[in-house]
């Protein structure tokens, strides 16, 4: 569980980021899911983007890929999301101290 402090500055940095996912028509199965989990082994904070055909909202969205994969969900902002997993291997972000 990331804190308030914590959630604000990995939103400062997902500001900069570019959405590298779609959830689309096809909606979120186990391949996406899997693909959303390496990204977030490599990178740490993802941003997504939800398609209006994708039949759900970005809270749906949100809520499945959170519960699925297990990560922290950072920020939705329209049909943005943005995640955040701590990586075992490739340690990349310095969170801030509660």
């Amino acid at each position: 569980m990331i804190t308030t402090k914590q959630r604000a500055y990995l939103r400062s940095l997902a500001n900069k980021l570019d959405a590298i996912f779609q959830v689309g028509k096809g909606g979120i199965e186990a391949p996406f899911l899997r693909q959303v989990e390496d990204a977030l082994e490599k990178r740490e904070l993802i941003k997504i983007h939800v398609l209006e055909n994708s039949g759900l909202d970005a809270r749906e969205a949100h809520d499945q890929l959170v519960s699925a994969i297990g990560c922290e969900g950072v920020q939705i902002i329209g049909s943005k999301i943005v995640l955040y997993k701590e990586s075992k291997n490739n340690k990349k972000i310095q969170l801030p101290r509660s």
